[in-house]
């Protein structure tokens, strides 16, 4: 066999990325890649995935991501490159670490019809934080220092905020097979720390936003989605010590974060009663400051960008600040927990007024007793303005529990989609991660997922919203977390990408899914499309498919049940026996479009009771 010794230069670069903080690699099977998948096998220095598909493998890199450990991506040269990009696009509009590597023919192949060969340079364009053409390896001293140097570069590059993926492009001559590492003498490494700043706000940015908070206690925290726990429990502590409604998107682990301090105002339920304009007009803040991404609820950014009056703050990381509706009056750049945590700070009695007499009430009146107040707006003043946040949060969440009480108590069996997650609710467990599909599952999660006591972490691929690679990313983050995952998801999404699956057979991840099966593509069924039923068909996408096959395939175990008491059974059930368990939930769209609308309607009306 012959060894090619120059590509001993491979095991000074992943050397180098283990220093840098890499622990996983995703490997897709290839011959281009074969010193790359040799180093990192050899090394023993990581976790190594392999997985036989580049889309799955690339969004299972997501997952990983997503519950903080930034992952190394390899794969051979030609289409399986392309088969990265949808992933990348994600990591890259959901801020996430990624370090895509991807094997390439050397430059005397190029353009000139050798097979498998396609320009790979700068493949992924604007969607990666920085992209670099290695050069065809050779065993020299230089060549080891620039590749040590640069896979630091990249992991700096890739965890840098706003965190992003990053894309090396490395041409490899045959023969591919480096020496074993055992008879290499590497040199030594010359670069061993790499510290990355800290995007500490402007001093005169807090003073403007703390002098904001202090001006008017009709004001508002919202956070979006985000991943970070540490920026939840900051915020929470924020709206508790200013006293100061936290509006709470599903996927910003507020809802989910644990228990939370009575002082605390943490907003829920608004997608449903944000939706009447009487009420949104009556709840219209003097100031608004916002955390995370852009919020799931199409109802709250249609309410926020209806405050244009309102002083509107964005802290974000990066340059690429959250304003969709463009009704941002101040951008603080910097990493968000040191924000929440200085402002928090500020929030004295000296700094503006008594958070308690901005309350209008002791800060320890809890939600039974708020749920009493009269809040109409002739009786309205600036001190009970947390008050009213705080009613419409509770009557929401009153009308939410009869409605579980009717449609628990329905002969139309599991026709109603938003009760899944009111179910999921009292089965999560402290530690569980729950991960939800596009289209549906996020938004009903959005709707009827109340804030709990337990620890929940809530993910989900809301950079580009896409359903492809769903599967993958919720088996990424199961198994890089190494805690029980929880995937809910629709029956479109479960079809693109039930390859998926076979990671989760593979690694024998504790992996529940909650397959929400309504035949087709159900969001249609909310949206105008479905006013013209000469064209629905080209959009509803009925496919009639029996997924019992799928599961069977990758050896999980399928659960059917047929009404909510089987449900929160076969919920234990997937718990005891761990491992894939796949519960197949079927559902009638026209049904749940009927109650959803009629739980739409008891929510709003009950809010609506707070304002007449």
């Amino acid at each position: 066999m012959t060894e090619n010794h120059n590509l001993t230069v491979l095991y000074s670069f992943v050397r180098a990325l283990r220093r840098a903080g890499v622990e996983d690699v995703c490997i897709s099977p290839g011959s281009r890649s074969t010193p790359l998948t040799l180093a990192f096998v050899r090394s023993g220095l990581f976790r190594v995935w392999t997985l036989l598909d580049e889309r799955s493998s690339g969004f299972f890199a997501v997952g990983l991501a997503r519950v903080g450990r930034p992952a190394a991506l390899v794969c051979t040269s030609g289409s399986a490159t392309a088969n990265y990009h949808p992933a990348v696009m994600e990591a890259n509009t959901s801020h996430l670490p990624l370090v895509v590597l991807t094997a390439d023919r050397p430059p005397e192949l190029q353009d000139v019809g050798a097979n498998q060969t396609v320009d790979q340079s700068k493949l992924y364009g604007t969607h990666v934080k920085w992209q670099v053409q290695m050069p065809v390896p050779e065993d020299t001293p230089v060549l080891h220092r620039h590749a040590e140097a640069t896979a630091w570069r990249l992991v700096s590059a890739a965890t840098a905020l706003p965190q992003g993926p990053v894309h090396l492009n490395w041409p490899l001559r045959e023969p591919l097979i480096p020496p074993a590492i055992d008879d290499v003498n590497l040199p030594e490494a010359t670069l061993t720390h790499a510290f990355a700043p800290v995007l500490a706000p402007h001093p005169q940015a807090v003073d403007a936003v703390e002098q904001l908070c202090a001006r008017s206690p009709r004001g508002l925290f919202v956070c979006g989605p985000q991943a970070d726990e540490h920026l939840a429990e900051a915020l929470v502590a924020l709206s508790a010590a200013w006293h100061v409604p936290l509006v709470a998107d599903v996927l910003s682990q507020v809802r989910t974060v644990g228990p939370l301090p009575a002082e605390a105002v943490v907003v829920e339920g608004y997608d449903l009663w944000l939706r009447d304009r009487q009420i949104a007009d009556a709840l219209t803040p003097d100031w608004i400051v916002r955390f995370g991404g852009t919020p799931t609820s199409k109802p709250l950014n249609q309410f926020l960008a209806r405050c244009r009056g309102s002083q509107q703050v964005v802290v974000d990381a990066g340059t690429n600040w959250r304003d969709q509706d463009f009704v941002t009056d101040t951008v603080v750049q910097c990493e968000p927990t040191l924000m929440a945590q200085l402002l928090t700070a500020r929030a004295t009695v000296d700094a503006g007024t008594d958070a308690t007499a901005r309350a209008g009430t002791d800060a320890t009146t809890d939600a039974t007793t708020a749920a009493t107040m009269d809040a109409t707006p002739a009786a309205e003043t600036e001190t009970n303005w947390t008050q009213l946040w705080q009613l419409a949060t509770v009557r929401a969440r009153e009308a939410l529990l009869d409605a579980e009480k009717l449609v628990s108590a329905s002969d139309r069996g599991l026709a109603f989609e938003g009760q899944v997650f009111t179910e999921l609710a009292h089965h999560l467990v402290d530690g569980d991660v729950m991960f939800l599909g596009n289209s549906m599952p996020v938004r009903d999660a959005e709707s009827f997922l109340p804030a709990g006591e337990r620890r929940v972490q809530v993910l989900a691929n809301r950079g580009v919203s896409g359903i492809d690679g769903v599967v993958s990313s919720a088996v990424g983050a199961a198994a890089g977390s190494g805690r029980r995952t929880v995937l809910v998801i629709g029956d479109v999404s479960f079809f693109h990408d039930q390859n998926g699956l076979l990671a989760a057979k593979q690694f024998g991840v504790d992996l529940t899914v909650v397959l929400v099966n309504n035949d087709g593509g159900g969001i249609f069924s909310f949206l105008p499309q479905a006013a013209y039923p000469e064209t629905f068909a080209h959009f509803r996408t009925s496919h009639g498919l029996d997924f019992s096959h799928t599961v069977a395939l990758y050896g999980g175990v399928l659960h059917r049940p047929t009404d909510w008491v089987a449900l929160r059974q076969s919920l234990d059930q997937a718990r005891e026996q761990g491992g894939l368990q796949v519960i197949e939930v079927r559902t009638d769209m026209d049904a749940n479009v009927a109650m959803h609308s009629e739980v739409v309607q008891r929510v709003q009306s009950a809010v609506r009771g707070a304002f007449a």
